[in-house]
């Protein structure tokens, strides 16, 4: 059960910064969304909540979305 959970921002189409789960942190895309995700980077608030999203939204519907028929 290897779930990797991803939030991303995007603006006009382009990728600006995401968190990925398995990195554990915000990781920019551009010049703009290297700032935004050092700012995010550096809140631990803001980490801890999207850490505490994989279990919350992952881990709770992997039966649902995969569970055995």
């Amino acid at each position: 059960k290897d779930i990797q959970y991803i939030y991303s921002n995007y603006y006009n189409k382009l990728e600006i910064f995401r968190f990925d789960s398995n990195v554990g942190k915000f990781v920019g895309y551009t010049e703009y969304g290297v700032k935004q995700a050092e700012y995010r980077n550096n809140d631990p608030s803001i980490i801890a909540s999207r850490r505490a999203q994989k279990e919350t939204y992952c881990q709770h519907n992997i039966d649902i979305w995969y569970g055995n028929p």
